[in-house]
C-alpha cells in the first residue's frame, strides 16, 4: 500500500506541476517569468477557442499567446506548464503575453489577474485540475486521427443511473458506434475507460475526443465497432451514517479527492461501483456481449492505476486490460495475481516519451518471462497530457476484441 500511495502522489505532483503548480488549480509557487519574444509571427487562433474568438493563439514554434482586456488590473500573467508569463498592458488596458514553446497536444492553463487565478474567457472550458477551466490545443503533426471527419458517426450520450453503492444518482458517458443503430440486432463488446486525477467523466469525451478517434478507426477498418463507457472514478464513495465524522484525524472514505478509499485499497470505491452498478446497468440497457471475453478496462494516470489494482485483484473479469501513463507493470505484479496472465488476452501499457516510464521494456519482460500477450507503447515527444492518452487509445483500440 505504501508503494501505491507514493506512486499516486508522484502522478498527482506531476499532473499538477505540469498544469498550474498547485493541486486544484491553486497557484502554490509557480514562478513569474518574462513574456517570451515570438520565434515566428505566424500565430493562429487555437482549435480549442470559443467560436469566433481570436485568442489564445499558437504559432508554428508552438508558443501560446494570450490576450485579455483588464484596464484596472496591475499585474496579469499567462499561467501554463508550471510558469506564469508576465503580460504587458497597452494604452487601452489590453494585456498580451507569449509563452515559451509548448509540447504538442492539449494543455490546461489559466490567467492570473492581480493574484486571482481565473479561466480565460475566450477558450472553451474543460474539467481538469479539479475544476472547470481553460484548455488549449497546441497543434501536433499527427492530430488528424482525432479530428471530426466525414465518416459514419457514432453517438456520445450522457447517461444517468442510480448507484446502489453510493446511494446516489451518477452520470457516465456512453459512446455507441454507428453500427449500433444501423444493425439493430447486433451485440457489441465494451471498453470501460477511465480518466485521471483531478478530472472526471467529461474528460475522455471532450479532451480525449473518444468519439472521433473511434469513428475514424472503425471507418478505416482498423478497429472493430465497440461501445465505450466513461465514468467518474473520484466520487465513488459509500455514504457515511448520518452524523458520523472521520475519526482520529483520518481522511473520510474516498480520501484523496474522493479517491474511493485511499487508506483501505485506493480503488475499492470505484471497484464496487463498477461491478455492482456500472457493468450491470450497461449490460441491462444496451446490446452488449455480456461476458469477460468481450469486456475491456483501461484508464489514464490515476485511472490506469485503478485499472491495474482492480484487474489484478479480479483476474478473468476483463479479457483486455490497459493503462496509460500509470507506470510500468512488473513481472511480479502479474505473476502474483493467480490466473491473470492466463485469463487476460492483452495487457497494454503506455506512456509519453518524456515521462520515461519504461513501458515498452516492461511489456517485453512480461511477454518473455510469462508468455503473456503484453504490448508496450511510447508516445513520442509528449509528456503527462492528453495527446499521449489519445495516441494510447488509438493504439489500444486497434488491438481489442480481435
Amino acid at each position: 500500500m505504501k508503494k501505491i500511495i507514493l506512486s499516486l502522489m508522484t502522478l498527482v505532483s506531476l499532473t499538477a506541476s505540469a498544469q498550474f503548480g498547485g493541486f486544484g488549480g491553486r497557484p502554490q509557487g509557480n514562478p513569474w517569468v518574462p513574456s517570451e519574444a515570438a520565434i515566428a509571427e505566424d500565430f493562429k487562433p487555437a482549435l480549442s477557442n470559443q467560436d469566433s474568438k481570436q485568442y489564445p493563439m499558437v504559432n508554428s514554434a508552438r508558443q501560446v499567446r494570450a490576450q485579455i482586456s483588464a484596464p484596472e488590473a496591475t499585474k496579469v500573467g499567462l499561467d501554463i506548464a508550471g510558469k506564469i508569463y508576465t503580460m504587458t498592458k497597452d494604452e487601452n488596458g489590453v494585456w498580451t503575453g507569449t509563452s515559451a514553446p509548448q509540447d504538442p497536444g492539449f494543455h490546461y492553463y489559466q490567467l492570473n489577474i492581480d493574484g486571482a487565478s481565473v479561466p480565460d474567457p475566450t477558450s472553451l472550458y474543460y474539467y481538469g485540475a479539479s475544476r472547470w477551466g481553460s484548455g488549449i490545443e497546441v497543434p501536433s503533426d499527427d492530430q488528424d486521427f482525432w479530428q471530426v471527419k466525414n465518416v459514419p458517426q457514432g453517438s456520445m450520450g450522457e447517461v444517468y443511473y442510480y448507484s446502489t453503492y453510493t446511494e446516489k444518482m451518477r452520470r457516465c458517458f456512453v459512446y455507441l458506434p454507428n453500427e449500433y443503430f444501423t444493425n439493430p440486432t447486433k451485440k457489441f463488446p465494451v471498453l470501460y475507460l477511465q480518466h485521471g486525477m483531478g478530472e472526471n467523466e467529461y474528460s475522455w469525451p471532450y479532451q480525449g475526443h473518444v468519439a472521433s478517434i473511434m469513428d475514424n478507426l472503425i471507418a478505416e477498418k482498423k478497429a472493430v465497432p465497440f461501445i465505450v463507457v466513461m465514468d467518474n472514478g473520484l466520487n465513488a464513495n459509500a455514504p457515511r451514517p448520518a452524523g458520523q465524522a472521520p475519526q482520529g484525524g483520518q481522511r473520510p472514505q474516498g480520501g484523496f479527492g474522493g479517491f474511493g478509499g485511499f487508506g483501505g485499497g485506493f480503488a475499492d470505491g470505484f471497484k464496487n461501483v463498477l461491478f455492482n452498478d456500472i457493468i450491470p446497468m450497461i449490460e441491462k440497457n444496451y446490446r452488449v456481449i455480456a461476458d469477460p471475453e468481450h469486456r475491456a478496462y483501461s484508464g489514464l494516470s490515476m485511472g490506469g492505476m485503478q485499472a491495474r489494482e482492480i484487474t489484478l485483484a479480479n483476474p478473468g473479469k476483463f479479457a483486455y486490460v490497459g493503462s496509460f501513463s500509470s507506470g510500468a507493470w512488473s513481472v511480479d505484479q502479474v505473476k502474483n495475481s493467480e490466473g491473470f496472465a492466463q485469463k487476460t488476452k492483452l495487457l497494454f501499457m503506455s506512456g509519453g516519451g518524456k515521462e520515461n516510464m519504461g513501458c515498452v521494456e516492461a511489456a517485453k519482460k512480461i511477454k518473455e518471462q510469462l508468455g503473456m500477450n503484453a504490448v508496450g507503447y511510447e508516445s513520442e515527444g509528449t509528456a503527462h497530457e492528453f495527446h499521449t492518452w489519445r495516441r494510447s487509445l488509438h493504439e489500444f483500440a486497434q488491438l481489442l476484441f480481435k
